[in-house]
């Protein structure tokens, strides 16, 4: 994680005029133009490089509007965007911890903990919050809301394993069913996506896109 001073906004500090919440909030705008420079595993589709951050989080936003139908649930749409939008923030200070990454997920929590508590805090206090509510119900899964979002952040990095003939399906260790077990959470939002899904990993598997897996699924 960064140290505290360096905040982006102190590399060219807004006039002194500039005051109160609206300072506040234009600090928290300008540190989470670091969202840009979070690279993650997953390929894109479209270029020969990975994404970064901030593309994953629009492509989800979008995602959630063009499949929010599949949901299970009745669903809110545009706070389901709001959780998408807001999740991968913290990691701008916790990193990407690529879904593969057994090592890495044992400290997750704690240092998204921290990352939150540090990015959140920059704002207002009410938005500060906010925020962290939004934060709080996307890892918890609590609504309908966020179990859509939740699916659909892990549609999303397969889809473009899928496109590129495997992507970060073939990180050492990882099977047909490890894929299958860390994407099982799709299914409990949405039926269709996880029907598609599983097809994919089956296809996939099949074209040795992805080592077996000991099971084959029903």
């Amino acid at each position: 994680m960064e140290s505290e001073e360096e905040l982006i906004a102190q590399r060219s500090p807004l006039p002194d005029s500039v005051v109160g919440r609206l300072r506040e909030q234009l600090v928290f705008v300008a540190e989470v133009d670091k969202l840009k420079t979070v690279l993650r595993q997953s390929p894109l589709a479209a270029d020969d490089r990975r994404e970064n951050d901030a593309e994953h989080s629009w492509h989800l936003a979008l995602m959630v509007s063009v499949l929010a139908e599949h949901s299970d649930e009745p669903i809110d749409v545009g706070r389901t965007i709001e959780l998408v939008v807001v999740h991968d923030l913290i990691e701008i200070y916790a990193g990407d911890t690529p879904l593969y990454d057994d090592e890495g997920r044992e400290s997750q929590q704690e240092r998204e903990e921290a990352a939150a508590d540090r990015l959140f805090g920059l704002l207002p206090d009410d938005q500060e919050r906010r925020f962290r509510e939004l934060w709080d119900e996307f890892e918890d899964r609590r609504t309908p809301e966020a179990r859509f979002a939740k699916a659909i952040d892990r549609v999303q990095p397969l889809l473009l394993n899928w496109l590129t003939g495997g992507g970060t399906w073939r990180t050492p260790g990882v099977t047909a069913d490890v894929v299958r077990e860390r994407k099982a959470v799709i299914g409990e939002a949405s039926t269709p996506l996880w029907t598609a899904v599983r097809a994919l990993i089956d296809e996939g598997e099949r074209r040795g896109w992805v080592a077996p897996g000991a099971v084959r699924p029903d």
